[in-house]
């Protein structure tokens, strides 16, 4: 049965599609038949207590520069929608907790993805804490003593911000590195909430796994490897994709997770593993699809759609 679905997301006229999961998501929805809108999240309101936005009719098709129709927009009630996906990126900061609690008003009558209550309780660098067994030693804090001594114990660390995303702020602290008084002057002065400080992971030289899992699932996985001159694998930042395969150790992370995750209502997932160690649960806006697809054939977004339909019978 066609269903009316809604993407919550940044305008589709920016996207690059050749590695967008949001619009491998929409390729697959309108290969099934499913009615598509597009909305962004400014236009969202609460009019008389029912939450609207202005959501225009899309179609979509896989070429460079001619990727997308929109139709004439007009002011809609979400829950008249079957399905959305919840799909701007991050930060994860309070005009994004604002876009859950809108949604939350409608889910699950109207099927929000993933869970807008279990996406605002779920943070990526705070709820994989729930499991910090599978961690490298990590540390939360903006306390300077405390990350002096964090530092003293494991020697080269990594910083970054608790709501960081895309790679952006992430810097790499050798034991004597000269630069850390102004980095954290640098930090304390443009983020005021804590940091995550973690011990360095020498294994993110040989890549930085993203491995993706629908309804607690495994569904895909692909590695990124670093640029020779960056910290960072995120392929935004210059990091290079590679087709992979999941080690005993990824096989453990992801069967422990997976409870959780079904019990959260999260249906579409992206998890980060460093050598042997978790670093971070995504569940904001997932990325990967188109990737492993590419290096390894497996149509995640397909997996995806078979369990919104499986819900929505």
């Amino acid at each position: 049965m066609p269903l009316t679905v809604a993407f919550q997301m940044d305008h589709i006229s920016g996207i690059k599609i050749a590695g967008d999961s949001t619009f491998a998501l929409m390729l697959e929805a309108e290969a099934r038949g499913h009615r598509l809108y597009h909305y962004t999240v400014d236009s969202m309101a609460m009019w008389d207590g029912k939450v609207t936005a202005v959501a225009e009719p899309v179609s979509v098709r896989d070429v460079a520069g001619d990727h997308y129709t929109l139709g004439a927009g007009e002011r809609v009630e979400l829950s008249s929608f079957d399905v959305i996906h919840m799909r701007q990126d991050p930060p994860f900061d309070l005009a994004y907790i604002s876009a859950t609690h809108m949604l939350e008003r409608i889910h699950p009558e109207t099927l929000v993805v993933n869970d807008p209550v279990e996406v605002r309780n779920a943070p990526e660098k705070l709820f994989v804490v729930d499991f910090a067994d599978l961690m490298p030693p990590t540390l939360i804090t903006r306390d300077r003593g405390a990350i002096k001594a964090f530092r003293e114990e494991h020697g080269e660390v990594v910083i970054k911000p608790l709501y960081g995303h895309g790679g952006n702020a992430v810097f790499r602290l050798h034991p004597d590195d000269q630069n850390y008084g102004s980095l954290i002057s640098l930090f304390e002065g443009l983020y005021p909430e804590p940091w995550v400080i973690q011990r360095y992971l020498t294994e993110v030289r040989a890549g930085d796994k993203r491995i993706l899992l629908v309804d607690g699932e495994f569904a895909g996985a692909v590695n990124r490897i670093p640029a020779a001159d960056d910290l960072r694998s995120n392929m935004v930042q210059g990091g290079q994709a590679a087709a992979t395969e999941l080690t005993p150790r990824e096989r453990e992370i992801c069967e422990r997770l997976g409870p959780e995750l079904k019990k959260r209502g999260l249906i579409f997932v992206g998890i980060d593993v460093i050598g042997d160690y978790l670093t971070e649960i995504n569940v904001t806006s997932p990325t990967g699809i188109r990737s492993v697809q590419k290096l390894s054939g497996i149509d995640v977004a397909a997996k995806i759609w078979d369990s919104i339909e499986k819900r929505r019978g």
